[in-house]
């Protein structure tokens, strides 16, 4: 989305349902910003054909194969000048899956882009926990080591946790009001969630533990903000 966003990397995956279950059911027209390859897009029109899914990413390759999923696209850096046609459009809701923290200045950026929801419209945003236990392990053995993809991606230039992520992510947009936050992640049972707990038992424990110690377990932090 950024310079820290090199243009020829291709973000893929099976999309974010945990994110997307947070989507009024009413919402028509969605802005998917950082869309990568339109996994989430792909997963939006899935549940709803009529809806409408725009995307903005900053790599011309993921713009390609979004294209399918997407009724447009815009291909530029949102810490930068925007397309004067975007400025004109509104949303129901707007998607920031780990994208924000790719960002040099994510609140402001996100301020802006609250510019273009309409009444009543909201912003579904999911970025990693730095201190969820997987992290702080690593930490704890003395690794600091950024890789080609999860909290410490090399891209990334804003880190968060449950206790400051719309904090410091809202500081910007007073005309938001925080709907909910809560995390995805595991509890650690090892051997015990492979060959002892049915899968049954170790969701419930997972769905525990993110409820009861969010910032230790949850490795991914969701918030829905809506307008005022």
């Amino acid at each position: 989305m950024t310079s820290a966003h090199p243009a020829h990397r291709i973000y893929r995956n099976a999309g974010n349902p945990a994110l997307l279950a947070l989507l009024e059911p009413s919402a028509q027209r969605v802005l998917d910003v950082g869309c990568g390859a339109g996994d989430n897009a792909a997963l939006l029109r899935a549940s709803a054909p009529g809806r409408v899914v725009h995307g903005i990413t900053h790599s011309r390759a993921e713009a390609e194969l979004a294209a399918a999923h997407l009724a447009r696209t815009w291909v530029f850096d949102v810490e930068a000048a925007w397309p004067s046609e975007l400025e004109r459009e509104r949303y129901d809701a707007i998607l920031m899956s780990h994208v924000l923290e790719h960002l040099r200045a994510p609140s402001p950026v996100l301020a802006r882009f609250c510019r273009l929801l309409a009444p009543g419209g909201s912003v579904l945003i999911a970025v990693p926990n730095v201190l969820a236990w997987r992290q702080r392990l690593s930490f704890l053995a003395g690794r600091f080591e950024y890789a080609e993809s999860g909290v410490l991606d090399s891209t990334h230039l804003r880190f968060f946790t449950y206790f400051t992520a719309d904090e410091y992510l809202l500081a910007d947009a007073p005309a938001l009001r925080l709907d909910r936050k809560q995390v995805t992640g595991s509890v650690p049972l090892w051997l015990l969630r492979r060959h002892v707990l049915p899968a049954r038992l170790s969701a419930a424990v997972d769905s525990l533990g993110c409820r009861l110690w969010p910032n230790l377990f949850g490795a991914e932090i969701l918030l829905k903000a809506s307008q005022r």
